[in-house]
């Protein structure tokens, strides 16, 4: 995206700083304003892309520049006699971040909760004990990965499923980097047929572009999306026992309510969605209270046979949630903003949608997101608006979440996998089997369109 905006922005002429008609914005896309924030915001952008490097936090450059973008908006529009226009506009924006901060806030207090209670811990032991071979093991880290997304986020799901796979495979590397490639293509492939299984699908669900039940037509591209890669990957593997077995792990007090209320807790959001039209975020918000509450009654229990300073705390597990993303999220969101409160977006939208047609725009989408983070680029989409069909925003929906797999550093998921498998798994190996990848991608968008009676022209 950021390298599009920069051809586009070279493309078109020097635009003067005039008020568009009837209407109180101002077009920067030709004013110095203008290109010291895009410049701002791609600067942030590397730094965000090299983090893994330099150990600078994400979150750091992008909510500086989001900062000083909505400053000198607000510098230029005081000097033009506008003063509460980009207040509005702030404020909107604003408004939609609090709305997926919340959400967000809350799912990853019940991921917290479970995995402190070992939810994961003794799913990943007991994937260990039944004494799988080397294929097994592939296929039911892919599948349970594929499942999981769509209820827990991709990255939660990649290190469960890693953690299994390097346990079992620490000794064989080639097994471990084929795992680990198939693991990140099914997690973010689960994750675009659930409307929270991705934060590209929470933001259109959230916006209300499509209802929750439409998103569930992807079920069957995403499913090949993750199939056709896997069914090649499989005959690298050997078919070998894969290795030894763990002590047994035992879910902590409390543990199954709480799986169970976070399934009402997504059946509450869904419902004050769908029946009560009220944003997603007031249902989860109020699913966690039925925590807090559990939380109260476990607590209590565990203090009769030990210290309270080990008992179950609902709010330790908010202090353990991804702050670091959820401020990330906060910068780009508003940067984002910024630059289409500037003229940028629009200015894009048109190259895209209008110039290359909305099919070929929706699967470039899904391949600048292997690059950039799917994020950035999903909110521009949200903010061009661009006039689509219910299959064209559910096309858009498929590529932006599945197109992080085709790159190691595309999706959350390859990035901490990366982290996680000591050199076993990296940017390329997993390059390696990018034309395998690229074919389920192209197969999942294919099949889409088929079901979906887009034209292939």
């Amino acid at each position: 995206m950021i390298k599009l905006l920069l051809i586009i922005t070279a493309l078109f002429p020097v635009l003067a700083l005039a008020t568009e008609p009837n209407a109180d914005t101002l077009d920067l896309t030709g004013h110095w304003v203008g290109y010291m924030a895009l410049g701002l915001f791609v600067l942030a952008y590397v730094l965000v892309m090299v983090e893994e490097f330099t150990h600078f936090r994400k979150s750091k450059p992008v909510i500086l520049v989001a900062g000083v973008i909505w400053g000198l908006i607000g510098w230029v529009y005081a000097q033009n006699g506008l003063p509460h226009a980009a207040e509005t506009a702030l404020r909107h924006n604003i408004l939609e971040y609090s709305e997926l901060f919340l959400f967000l806030l809350v799912a990853m207090t019940y991921i917290e909760a479970m995995r402190e209670r070992n939810v994961f811990e003794a799913l990943k032991v007991w994937l260990i004990n039944k004494g799988f071979t080397f294929r097994q093991l592939f296929w039911l880290t892919g599948f349970l990965a594929f499942f999981i997304s769509p209820i827990a986020d991709n990255l939660t799901t990649a290190l469960i499923m890693g953690a299994v796979v390097m346990a079992v495979g620490a000794n064989n590397p080639r097994f471990v980097s084929i795992a680990f490639v198939n693991i990140v293509i099914a997690a973010n492939a689960g994750g675009a047929f659930s409307p929270f299984g991705d934060i590209t699908t929470l933001m259109v669900w959230q916006k209300g572009i499509l209802e929750f039940g439409e998103f569930f037509v992807l079920f069957v591209p995403s499913l090949i999306n993750f199939l056709v890669p896997a069914a090649i990957m499989h005959f690298a593997i050997k078919d070998e026992s894969a290795g030894e077995r763990l002590d047994p792990v035992s879910i902590k007090l409390g543990g199954i309510a709480i799986i169970i209320l976070f399934m009402v807790t997504i059946a509450t959001a869904v419902s004050f969605h769908n029946f009560l039209h009220l944003p997603p975020a007031m249902g989860m918000m109020t699913g966690l209270s039925f925590l807090m509450i559990a939380a109260f009654f476990i607590r209590r229990s565990e203090k009769k046979t030990q210290d309270s300073e080990f008992c179950f705390d609902v709010f330790n597990k908010v202090s353990r949630a991804e702050w670091d993303t959820l401020l990330f999220f906060f910068g780009v969101i508003v940067s984002v903003g910024g630059l289409g409160f500037m003229g940028y977006l629009a200015m894009t939208s048109e190259a895209m949608y209008i110039g290359l047609g909305t099919t070929y725009a929706n699967i470039l989408v899904g391949l600048l997101s292997a690059v950039i983070d799917n994020i950035p680029v999903m909110f521009a989409v949200l903010t061009m608006n661009p006039e689509m069909s219910d299959a064209q925003w559910l096309l858009v929906t498929l590529t932006a979440g599945v197109g992080g797999s085709l790159l190691s550093v595309g999706s959350a998921a390859g990035v901490a996998l990366m982290g996680q498998s000591k050199g076993l798994y990296t940017f390329a190996s997993h390059l390696k089997w990018m034309p395998v990848i690229a074919l389920g991608y192209a197969a999942s968008i294919a099949t889409h369109m088929w079901m979906s009676d887009i034209p292939f022209a």
